[in-house]
């Protein structure tokens, strides 16, 4: 939605987060005016007068004002009230839309679980309709408030209203998680916020789930939270829970969501070993071979394989499967021609791994036509590794012929 022009700071032009007057009577966002004297100006902005006192007093009615602005919505027809004009003026008619409320609410051991999820779905709407209300609504502070709600209140309470714990969870992932990745840390680090962790992925409905592997997802994807991945990794109930998601396979979304997951906890070394004693080789495996399609999440899952096969516990796990079809999708993976062969390398990779330790694997690899999707594939325009697994598999395989053939 526009931002009206008095909710502009004159300096940053975008819409003030912190608005703090001067003593010329201009209003500025606090962090842009603190630059402006930081950077050794005395002078007002705007009008351009010599400051005698540089105090900057907040502006607390028209921080009231944006506020009500966000949470109306682009209405034209809203028209905005001064505080205390309105008929719910008074101690709390004029903050009843204000998103401090909202925060009070929510951070309140009085209010109802009717009364928080109501605020948490204002949340919500704000921070997907709106980058202006997402905005504000982080620099509020909204997202360790929603964090402490999630992980520190008590666990029996939350389970009881699944509601409450699913709408806070879905808000938290619309405020940037992956900007607030030391508040995370700190929060599940603690061993009482991870033993709420593993209970949520364990005991939480379908859509609890798929937001607590994404948020496990967006975590190992920094290397500034590479302990806390490892912590959780090396957990041997949240691995036990994940696998147990993946094998009960009652929805795709669900499953997508997990194998995003794994492939996060999976990528640092010290976890494989970890994650193959909790039965992930195996339920990744089953993933593969009922979900062969490849916009979901097989990509992830070939590279969590791909991994795990890296570690001689892993391959021996894999060799005990045995399995025809795991060769047949796998060679479907290594080219698909109505997909962008994100999963090529790994499905290439992997063959390679268990074609070169196994006849039986090399038989049925070029039984299902592994060969003919190599060439594809080198043609192709995927990237250098992929073409670099693609013919180090195409060498092994003519090696292994021609040694039979020799033999013969």
């Amino acid at each position: 939605m526009s931002i009206p022009h008095l909710f502009r700071c004159p300096i940053s032009l975008d819409l003030f987060i912190d608005p703090v007057t001067l003593c010329t009577g201009q209003t500025y966002d606090r962090c842009s005016i603190q630059k402006w004297l930081e950077d050794g100006n005395l002078t007002c902005p705007v009008t351009m007068q010599p400051l005698h006192d540089t105090t900057l007093v907040p502006n607390h009615t028209l921080r009231h004002l944006i506020e009500q602005w966000i949470l109306k919505g682009p209405d034209p027809n809203h028209q905005l009230k001064q505080p205390g004009t309105g008929r719910n003026s008074g101690p709390t008619g004029d903050m009843e839309l204000s998103l401090t409320t909202l925060k009070c609410l929510l951070q309140s051991k009085s209010a109802t679980s009717d009364a928080k999820i109501d605020v948490l779905k204002k949340v919500r709407s704000l921070s997907i309709e709106s980058d202006v209300g997402r905005a504000c609504l982080i620099q509020l502070g909204f997202f360790p408030l929603l964090l402490e709600l999630i992980f520190q209140s008590p666990n029996a309470f939350l389970l009881c209203n699944q509601e409450l714990l699913e709408l806070s969870l879905e808000c938290l992932l619309t405020l940037s998680p992956s900007s607030h990745l030391d508040s995370l840390d700190e929060v599940l680090t603690r061993d009482h916020n991870f033993a709420s962790l593993v209970l949520f992925l364990g005991r939480g409905n379908a859509k609890i789930k798929i937001s607590l592997c994404h948020l496990l997802e967006t975590i190992a994807m920094s290397e500034s939270t590479e302990a806390l991945i490892i912590k959780i990794g090396q957990s041997p109930r949240v691995m036990q829970s994940l696998v147990s998601i993946l094998d009960t396979k009652t929805d795709l979304l669900v499953s997508d969501a997990c194998v995003r997951a794994i492939n996060g906890l999976c990528h640092p070394m010290v976890n494989r070993e970890n994650a193959i004693k909790e039965g992930v080789m195996h339920s990744l495996v089953q993933f593969l071979l009922n979900t062969s399609n490849a916009k979901n999440a097989s990509p992830k899952a070939l590279a969590a394989v791909d991994w795990l096969l890296e570690l001689e516990i892993g391959k021996k796990n894999i060799a005990k499967l045995r399995d025809n079809n795991l060769i047949k999708v796998l060679v479907k993976h290594i080219f698909m021609v109505s997909s962008e062969n994100e999963g090529s390398e790994y499905a290439a990779s992997i063959l390679l791994t268990m074609c070169r330790d196994s006849s039986w694997a090399r038989g049925k690899a070029v039984h299902a036509g592994v060969v003919t999707q190599l060439l594809f594939l080198i043609q192709s325009q995927c990237n250098s590794r992929a073409k670099t697994k693609a013919r180090a598999l195409l060498m092994l395989l003519r090696s292994k012929c021609r040694r039979c053939d020799q033999k013969m």
